[in-house]
């Protein structure tokens, strides 16, 4: 896995990361549906830039970053990165935890 864990077995699942301090709040929020799904999550409210804070996430091999701002706010969303991927997927609040909630669901084999 070259400490890539998958999101089952990962320590945290899911980082909430802000990109502005006025987004703080919905971030925290974030975090408690995720984690009252099950899924296991940190949350980083510090004042760096959000390319330093998904480079420092992805460096730690955290399946999925989400990023919330003023637009994810408004529209009661999260832009979900995944580990690997470039790519930035934006999903409203509640598709983006039956999503994170599956990935981080064992495998039944």
């Amino acid at each position: 896995f070259a400490g890539a864990l998958p999101p089952w077995l990962a320590p945290v699942q899911a980082v909430v990361a802000t990109i502005t301090n006025d987004s703080d709040a919905y971030a925290r929020e974030v975090q408690a549906e995720l984690a009252a799904a099950g899924v296991r999550t940190e949350i980083d409210t510090g004042a760096d830039k959000i390319g330093y804070k998904v480079r420092e996430h992805s460096l730690a091999k955290v399946p999925f970053i989400l990023a919330v701002g003023k637009r994810e706010v408004e529209q009661r969303a999260v832009a979900v990165r995944r580990l690997g991927s470039n790519a930035q997927e934006t999903l409203a609040l509640d598709e983006a935890v039956r999503m994170l909630k599956a990935a981080g669901a064992a495998p039944t084999h």
